[in-house]
């Protein structure tokens, strides 16, 4: 039913239990329907990918013994074959044929303008009609969306219809600096790969059903039957998200503490709160599907 998945972590930090819960449940789902896993390392965000976060990675997943079928076997490989700005190409066709279907306008809003508008961050559309030059500088490129444009994603309980929520409206698929945005590398690499399963958190919904409304612009068919899984987040004491920057569930410093692999992924089905013992990445998944 599925034939590859895939694991894609951000190196912009080091790994924490939330992204293990998530790799663990794409591990699981994989294994369960003999699809491959890739791994593909996010790092086109240039000014925030570190080596260290790469070597981190690596060191993550095998430490938890996270499988993987394809992709880098360790950061050298990744720089050297994997990294997406190996793939720099394909981005840029995708943006340029954007760009020539009148897909896309340039921006030079920044984010304070944004905020000033008074529509609570949400883009307010002020360069829609100024038909700026691709090349101005300083620019992003948006994406022009529709409010009513009807959005179908394919999920492991069923079909759901809806549409782009109001913080996606007009998103950006190429930045200021002039590379490719995370929606856009996101979903070409998805169909590059040939990728039929996405497991990722509840907090990247939108993400998902802006990358279903690109694919749609670059006329990507067979974006739509991609299948994809939204698991619950494991959140702070106070309720925040987890974030790269929150060090003691750093998987880092975990293992520097002393902590096992079984003792990570007990720690992890606590704060989903489990009521019995975990001890492996296959097991956590069954223990998501109780609690949903």
């Amino acid at each position: 039913m599925y034939n590859k998945t895939r694991i894609a972590p951000t190196p912009s930090g080091y790994l924490h239990i939330g992204n293990i819960l998530s790799f663990a449940i794409t591990a699981a789902l994989a294994r369960r329907n003999g699809a491959k896993i890739l791994l593909r390392i996010d790092d086109m965000d240039r000014a925030r990918a570190d080596k260290r976060y790469v070597d981190d990675i690596f060191e993550t997943l095998n430490f938890l013994d996270i499988p993987w079928d394809e992709g880098p076997r360790n950061a050298d490989d990744f720089e050297s074959n994997w990294s997406q700005t190996r793939r720099l190409d394909l981005y840029n066709e995708a943006l340029q044929q954007l760009w020539d279907t009148g897909k896309v306008f340039a921006c030079t809003c920044s984010r304070a303008q944004i905020e000033a508008a008074g529509t609570n961050g949400v883009y307010p559309g002020t360069c829609r009609n100024k038909r700026l030059p691709p090349d101005t500088p300083s620019a992003a490129w948006r994406l022009e969306t529709s409010a009513s444009d009807e959005i179908v994603v394919k999920t492991l309980s069923g079909v759901i219809k809806t549409i782009l929520p109001e913080d996606m409206h007009d998103f950006i698929v190429r930045k200021k600096d002039g590379y490719p945005a995370y929606q856009l590398t996101s979903v070409i690499d998805d169909l590059y790969f040939g990728i039929n399963l996405i497991v990722r958190g509840q907090d990247l919904w939108a993400s998902t059903l802006a990358q279903h409304y690109l694919a749609s612009a670059l006329n990507r068919s067979e974006f739509s039957p991609i299948t994809f899984y939204h698991h619950p987040l494991i959140t702070q004491a106070d309720g925040q998200k987890l974030s790269k920057s929150a060090g003691a569930t750093s998987v880092k410093y975990l293992r520097e503490e002393g902590k096992s692999p079984a003792d990570i992924y007990a720690e992890i089905a606590g704060m989903l709160g489990a009521s019995r013992p975990v001890s492996h990445w296959n097991e956590l998944i069954k223990l998501v599907n109780e609690l949903r």
